[in-house]
């Protein structure tokens, strides 16, 4: 499988509900994942525990979608624009949108920082 059906093919499992799912195959044991400018969180169990939380703070998932997409199969760096809309418990409806930028090793996710406001 090429490099950019990897990289689509994770994004269509985040979008279809497969969040942790996909985590798990695509993500690197080392991983280390940076909101903006924050410190990293390094390693698959702290970042997967931070998935979990993420969702268990979701109460309705209304949609979200890739909006672009591009890769540089030579580096292995992928940047992908998206956006979704949920309810998380206790609030109201928010849409969110995001930038984030992939350096995968060996087929999978070894670095990924995200920029949103």
């Amino acid at each position: 499988m090429a490099f950019k059906d990897d990289v689509q093919q994770l994004q269509d499992m985040i979008f279809s509900g497969q969040l942790l799912e996909a985590f798990d195959k695509y993500y690197h044991e080392e991983v280390s994942l940076q909101e903006n400018f924050e410190a990293p969180r390094v390693g698959k169990p702290a970042n997967r525990a931070y998935e979990e939380q993420f969702l268990a703070n979701i109460e309705t998932f209304h949609g979200g979608a890739v909006t672009n997409l591009a890769v540089d199969e030579e580096k292995q760096v992928a940047f992908v624009e998206s956006w979704m809309e949920v309810t998380f418990k206790g609030a109201e409806k928010v849409k969110m949108g995001q930038v984030s930028v992939q350096q995968w090793k060996d087929g999978q996710v070894f670095h990924e920082r995200f920029y949103h406001p």
